[in-house]
């Protein structure tokens, strides 16, 4: 016998049993079998519950089979692989229902009309109308809060990272820890006390971007801060030692070379503004014609303007299509807003070379 014959032989008696590639999606198989029997015996309408029957029976199942052909050490690691995937499709199959059934609501009124016209003088209970108004009034509202969170937020984090020390700094990221927390109907209260009953400026688009902002901050501090972190000292040192100043050297070094990462939390902080509706709700009230300055005069948008078709519906099935039809925009708009925050994230990439 070959001495690779019989170097095969012993790797093959060291490596003791193994259960085949397909032995995952069998027993996945035989667990769904057997929760829907189970469910049928029972007499459970609940597609909920045999599912997570099934779930249980997968797991045990992989247990089983695998520690009587591998062993119980083997058969804890694929349990663990196998916990994995179950919570991955409990997360998943929610998520994906979500959109389905909204998807499915949504188009039967989502056309160029809607996306080009108001309600105006149309009542919640009629069909036709639209949400120009509501996007322009979003857009608006977004796009404020933008202007005055991404500055603020982008020189915090270069103040925690660069000048950051000693009691000052540890005071700041607590607060903006605390603030990442803040339910969005605090800002909106916060907001309506200063700005609408104390200063008296009346409800408006740019109110409810004030509170926008707020709960935008915490989010580009914290995301622009780990950016800034990743930069290499040596790129600091480098420029330092060149006789650039600290401030040049963060302006022309730090920020351009985080820049990709930095651009993708702003996007992302859009994304978890853009379907806030308690500060719009409390600060901006909401209105069906269109309003363009959203320094005056309420103004309305996506979420205000899914929640009053809902609520303002008296069971009008043309008010429900809208809602539908709104929230299948915003999920478009959020959509995109995280599909450019990963374009720029890849954009901006460092290069990596051999």
């Amino acid at each position: 016998m070959s001495t690779a014959a019989v170097t095969e032989r012993r790797r093959s008696t060291l490596r003791g049993a193994s259960l085949p590639k397909w032995s995952p999606w069998a027993i996945a198989a035989g667990s769904i079998a057997a929760g829907l029997g189970i469910s049928l015996a029972a007499g459970l309408d609940s597609s909920i519950q045999w599912a997570l029957m099934a779930a249980v029976l997968f797991v045990l199942g992989t247990y089983v089979i695998a520690a009587r052909v591998e062993g119980r050490r083997q058969a804890k690691d694929r349990v663990a692989t196998s916990l994995v995937w179950v919570c991955f499709l409990l997360a998943v199959i929610p998520l994906a229902s979500l959109i389905w059934e909204t998807l499915k609501r949504g188009v039967k009124v989502f056309d160029v009309y809607f996306l080009t016209h108001s309600m105006g003088v149309v009542a919640d209970t009629e069909t036709g109308g639209g949400i120009y108004h509501a996007i322009l009034g979003t857009l608006e509202q977004v796009g404020l809060a933008t202007v005055i969170a991404v500055p603020v937020g982008v020189m915090t984090a270069v103040y925690l990272v660069e000048y950051g020390r000693g009691k000052l700094a540890r005071a700041v990221t607590f607060f903006v820890d605390v603030m990442t927390g803040i339910p969005s109907i605090v800002a909106g209260l916060f907001v309506l006390s200063f700005w609408i009953l104390i200063l008296k400026m009346g409800y408006s688009g740019f109110a409810g971007s004030l509170a926008l902002a707020i709960l935008m901050m915490p989010v580009v501090v914290r995301s622009t801060e780990e950016m800034l972190k990743l930069v290499p000292n040596e790129l600091r040192e480098a420029s330092l030692a060149l006789g650039v100043p600290k401030w040049r050297t963060i302006l022309k070094v730090v920020l351009p070379t985080s820049i990709g990462g930095i651009t993708t939390g702003v996007m992302l902080a859009i994304a978890r503004i853009t379907g806030e509706t308690a500060p719009v709700l409390l600060l901006v009230w909401g209105t069906n014609f269109i309003n363009s300055d959203p320094f005056k005069d309420p103004q309305a948008s996506l979420p205000l303007y899914i929640y009053q078709q809902y609520a303002n519906s008296a069971g009008s099935g043309a008010a429900y299509d809208r809602a539908w039809a709104a929230a299948l925009a915003l999920i478009a708009f959020v959509m995109i807003l995280n599909l450019v925050a990963r374009g720029i994230a890849r954009w901006k990439a460092p290069k990596t070379g051999r």
